[in-house]
């Protein structure tokens, strides 16, 4: 039997990929990771009197959600949120709240609205994160932390421009999540 050129690409693909499957400790532990990531490196890289870095996140959390709907459960704002939490310096729970309120409105507009471009949802994410960074603000000022609304612009600016990058990160890691391992059998 004479094996044309594509018949042993194909075959020679199918080699390479036996005993080969995604991994699903990383299939399902890396958007979790990488948020939680996103939370503590926003906390990190920069130390200054007035709210500079945007939420990395809870950004982070907006790509996930946008890019693979059904990967992140809606309940996944709470323990997502309690990691933002410890790390960012707001009231405790603020963010459990205002993560699992994003969680059900971006429910309600995938439902709505199934098919988006990449504007639509850079708006959506612009829209979020800006009521976002307000209502931390405004939970923080009911915890007298007394800052004027001025003081956010930055942020609020920063998060807008640094959002594609999130979701270009974000899809990389989707990438590497799926990526074909050893399959170790018993």
């Amino acid at each position: 039997m004479i094996l044309q050129p594509r018949a042993r690409a194909r075959s020679s693909a199918v080699r390479r990929r036996i005993n080969r499957a995604p991994s699903p400790v990383l299939a399902v532990g890396l958007p979790w990771l990488s948020v939680m990531l996103g939370s503590i490196a926003a906390t990190i890289l920069v130390i200054a009197s007035a709210p500079i870095m945007p939420p990395l996140g809870f950004l982070t959390y907006l790509a996930w959600r946008q890019l693979r709907p059904g990967l992140l459960p809606i309940w996944a704002g709470l323990p997502l949120g309690l990691v933002d939490d410890l790390y960012s310096g707001q009231p405790f729970g603020s963010a459990v709240l205002l993560w699992s309120i994003a969680a059900i409105v971006l429910d309600i507009l995938e439902a709505r609205v199934p098919w988006r471009d990449f504007l639509t949802e850079w708006l959506v994410a612009a829209a979020m994160t800006t009521t976002y960074v307000i209502a931390c603000l405004a939970i923080a000022n009911i915890a007298d932390a007394s800052t004027p609304l001025l003081a956010i612009v930055p942020q609020i600016i920063a998060s807008i421009l640094v959002y594609p990058l999130v979701c270009r990160m974000v899809a990389m890691i989707d990438r590497a999540r799926l990526v074909p391992v050893v399959e170790l059998n018993k």
